[in-house]
Parts: structure tokens; sequence; C-alpha cells
């Protein structure tokens, strides 16, 4: 436990001194919010309803999705991974560091994003704030475990810049945070299932502010609950120690069950 917290502490330390990860846990997300709420709350005044969920699954969505991935292939790639199985450390451990502190940093921004939405920007304030708190945790969690999954079976960095941005564009087009998922088309609101973000909006819209959902906000805790947690057990179970190694205990496709929440949804 004592070895666990030690990584967990300099990992955390490491979000906040590396360049690359400081950008992506903070100055991307926080700068898109703040042009966002400079400038999207002058050009489009009812985009003020949906700034602070919106913005809160933004940065969650940013540091997780798109900064996870990137260093699990670069560390994989520098044979870290292979030295820290020499010395014993689980798989499970090295999957859930990386996990524990995005998910912390995450937060970091998205409480940074309530702290300052509403008397900055003049976004409106929730009915409950509890919600705000309790998706934004699992949302957190759920998408860290995602971006670990991506970096587990991606074979290189351009491969998860690929991946990410099959999960990012799309949740910014059509997950509910520029547009309402009720203003789109109803093919396109079933897509939009398949989504996190689109997910975390409607139990935000529905739990925090009390307004008419597309989906059941229950529904969409439950589905995210359950697609974290695959995703989580999936990255442990197809963890590769070195990418020279061709022989791994699952095919990396199996990364594909964890749309299974969300495909029941899109059916149902």
């Amino acid at each position: 436990m004592t070895a666990f917290v030690q990584h967990f502490t300099f990992e955390f330390k490491t979000g906040m001194r590396n360049s690359t990860l400081l950008f992506m846990n903070y100055l991307f997300p926080l700068g898109v919010y703040a042009i966002m709420g400079l400038v999207m709350t002058q050009v489009n005044p009812f985009f003020t309803d949906a700034l602070l969920p919106a913005m809160i699954i933004f940065v969650i969505l940013g540091s997780t999705i798109l900064g996870l991935p990137g260093p699990i292939v670069e560390a994989r790639e520098a044979g870290v991974y292979r030295s820290f199985k020499i010395n014993g450390v689980p798989a499970a451990s090295i999957v859930a560091i990386p996990v524990l502190t995005t998910t912390f940093h995450a937060l970091i921004a998205a409480g940074i994003v309530a702290l300052t939405a509403v008397p900055v920007f003049g976004g409106v304030a929730p009915g409950r704030w509890w919600p705000i708190a309790g998706v934004a945790v699992l949302l957190a969690f759920t998408c860290s475990a995602t971006g670990a999954l991506i970096g587990v079976v991606a074979t290189n960095t351009r491969a998860t810049t690929l991946l990410s941005q099959l999960i990012f564009l799309p949740s910014m087009l059509i997950g509910g945070l520029m547009v309402p998922l009720s203003m789109l088309p109803e093919t396109v609101q079933r897509f939009a299932g398949l989504l996190p973000t689109a997910h975390a909006m409607q139990a935000l819209e529905g739990l925090a502010y009390g307004r008419s959902t597309t989906f059941a906000p229950t529904a969409s805790l439950l589905i995210l609950l359950t697609g974290g947690v695959l995703a989580f057990g999936l990255a442990i179970y197809l963890f590769n120690w070195d990418s020279r190694n061709q022989t791994r205990r699952g095919h990396p496709l199996m990364a594909l069950l964890a749309l299974a929440p969300y495909l029941v949804n899109l059916v149902l």
C-alpha cells in the first residue's frame, strides 16, 4: 500500500510538472472554457443555460480521453513497464495509477469551472449541486478508464490520437454539449447514446437542473458506471508490458466490449 501511495503521489505531481500533461490537464481545457465563456455566451445567449454542465464535461473529456492514452503508450515503448514487471509491480496498479491521477486532475479542473461559470460568465446555477459533483466524479472515472483502455490497446502514439478523436469529436458535435440533444434528429440522438458525454449531460440536465431529458437520467448513470468498470477491467486484462512482446492475454478488439452498455441503450 505504501508503494502504491508513493507511486500515486509521484504520478500526480508529474501531472503538474510535466509541460505536456499540464497543458492537457489544465491549460487546454480551461483555456477553451474561458474562450467559450467569453465568446459563445455573446454569440448565443442561450448557451449560458448549458455553460456550467457542458464545460464541466468538456474539461473532464479533454484531460482524460485526449491526455491519458499517450503517456501510457510512451512508457510502454520506453520499457518503463518492463522494469516495473521485473520489480513485481502488478498490472492492476500500473493501470489504476494513471486512472486515479487523471481523475483527480480532471476533477480539479471541473471544480474551477463549477466555481467560476456562474459569477464570471453568467452561467445558470443548478437547482441542486450534489448531482453536479456526483456526475463529475462518475464521468471522470469512466473517461479515465476509457483513456487507459485506449492507451493499452493502441500500438503507437498516432493510434492513440486517432482512437481518442473517434470519441472526442463526436462528443463535441452530437454529445449535447454545444447543441441540446433534443434538437438533434432522432437517428443522431440514438447514436449519441454511444457517447459517455451524452449520458453525463442528460444526467446533469435531469438531476441538477430538473429539465426534461431524452434519456432517463438514472439509466444514464448506470450506463456510465457499467461502461467505466468494463473499460477499467479490460484495460487491466489487455495490459501489455512491452511493445516488443507479440503475445498477449487477449486480442485488442476485446476492448470493444466496453461499448456493451452503450449498445444495449442504443437497441432499447
